[in-house]
C-alpha cells in the first residue's frame, strides 16, 4: 500500500465535490436499497468508496463493498483483505472479497474484466443490491474514447463509458484520477498502486502514459475533458439512433425474424445498418467478432444485391437473401 496520510481537519472542496457526485448518482433511489461499491484498494474505488459511506446513510441507503480478487498477483489475497479491512473501517455492511478466475479468450484485460462484472453481479443478486458504484474516472472516459478513435468506431464505441447502465452507476467520470487521489489524502486513506497500471505492454497503459500526456503537451491542456465532452454528446446522439433503430426494426421484421429488404433500403444508412447489425448478434454472432466489414456486406446485400450467394458471419451465422426478405441463422 502506498502511505498516502492527509489531513482532516477541514473539508475539501475535491472531497466535498466527491461526495456530491455520489449524492446525484444515489437520488433516485429508495430508502431502505441496498448499494454496493466495487472496490479494488486503488485510489479511484477509495475515494468512491468514502464518499459513498458518507452519503448513503444520510439517503437512507445502506452502503456496502464487495472487493474482486483476480489473483494476478503474488499478493492478491493481502491486498483484497486490506481493502476489505477499510472498508469496514469507513462503515460498509456488507463486506466481501470475492475470489475469480481469469480466463477465457479476448486478453487478460478483458477476462479479468469480465469476470469482475460476473462476480459484482453475483454480489449484487445476493445482496437484493439496487445499484452497484463503479470508480471510473474522467481519464478512463479519456482513454475510451482515444482507443475507439483508434480502432475506428462508430458512435456507440466513442460515446465511451456510460454515467449509469441498468445495475452500474459511475459517479466520478466527471473527476480525474489526481482528485480522487486528493480525495484519498484529504480523508486519510491508504491505497494499492495497481503494477498492471505501469504494465505498457497493454494498450490502455501506453495511452494513459505516454498517449494523453503527448497530446496535452502538443495542444495544451483540457484534452481529457474534450474527449470527455465528445463522449457525452456522441452518447446523446447513439441514444436517440438506436431507439429510432428499434423502432425501425419492429416494421421490417416479419414474424420469423426476417428482415424485408424494400423497407430496409428506404432507410438512412445510419439506422439500416443498426437494424442490420442487431440482427446478426440476435441470430448468434458473438459481439466481439462482428466487424464494420461484416456489417457493410450484410448492407450490401439490401443496397447493392445482384445476385450474390450471401454472407457467413462469425459465430457460424449466414444471412442470406431470398425473395424480396433477408434471413439469418446459423448453419
Amino acid at each position: 500500500m502506498a502511505a498516502e496520510g492527509g489531513s482532516r481537519s477541514r473539508l475539501e472542496p475535491v472531497v466535498a465535490n466527491a461526495r456530491r457526485a455520489v449524492r446525484d448518482a444515489l437520488s433516485n433511489l429508495e430508502p431502505g436499497a441496498v448499494v454496493l461499491v466495487g472496490l479494488s484498494g486503488g485510489a479511484d474505488s477509495l475515494a468512491l468508496l468514502s464518499a459513498a459511506c458518507f452519503e448513503a446513510p444520510r439517503a437512507g441507503l445502506r452502503c456496502g463493498a464487495v472487493v474482486v480478487d483476480h489473483g494476478l498477483q503474488a499478493d492478491s489475497a493481502d491486498v483484497a483483505a486490506t481493502a476489505a479491512a477499510q472498508a469496514r473501517d469507513l462503515g460498509a455492511d456488507p463486506v466481501e472479497v470475492r475470489r475469480v478466475e481469469v480466463t477465457g479468450a479476448g486478453g487478460r484485460e478483458a477476462s479479468a474484466r469480465t469476470a469482475r462484472r460476473q462476480a459484482l453481479r453475483a454480489a449484487a443478486t445476493e445482496h437484493a443490491a439496487a445499484a452497484v458504484l463503479l470508480g471510473h474516472t474522467l481519464d478512463d472516459q479519456a482513454e475510451t474514447v482515444l482507443l475507439g478513435l483508434a480502432r475506428g468506431s462508430g458512435p456507440r464505441s466513442l460515446s465511451g463509458i456510460a454515467p449509469g447502465d441498468g445495475l452500474w452507476r459511475r459517479p466520478f467520470l466527471g473527476l480525474r484520477r489526481s482528485q480522487t487521489e486528493a480525495v484519498c489524502r484529504a480523508v486519510g486513506l491508504s491505497w494499492w498502486e495497481d503494477p498492471h497500471n505501469r504494465d505498457e505492454t497493454l494498450t490502455r497503459v501506453r495511452v494513459r502514459t505516454r498517449l494523453l500526456p503527448a497530446l496535452e503537451t502538443e495542444l495544451g491542456p483540457g484534452v481529457a475533458e474534450a474527449l470527455a465532452r465528445t463522449a457525452a454528446l456522441a452518447r446523446a446522439d447513439a441514444d436517440l439512433l438506436d431507439a429510432q433503430a428499434t423502432e425501425l426494426a419492429i416494421a421490417v421484421t416479419d414474424s420469423d425474424g426476417a428482415l424485408h429488404v424494400t423497407a430496409l433500403a428506404n432507410a438512412p444508412t445510419a439506422l439500416r445498418t443498426r437494424v442490420l447489425r442487431r440482427a446478426a448478434l440476435a441470430a448468434g454472432c458473438p459481439a466481439t467478432d462482428l466487424t464494420a466489414g461484416h456489417v457493410a456486406a450484410l448492407d450490401r446485400l439490401v443496397t447493392d444485391w445482384h445476385g450474390q450467394r450471401g454472407v457467413d458471419l462469425p459465430g457460424r451465422v449466414a444471412a442470406r437473401r431470398i425473395e424480396g426478405r433477408i434471413r439469418l441463422g446459423r448453419t
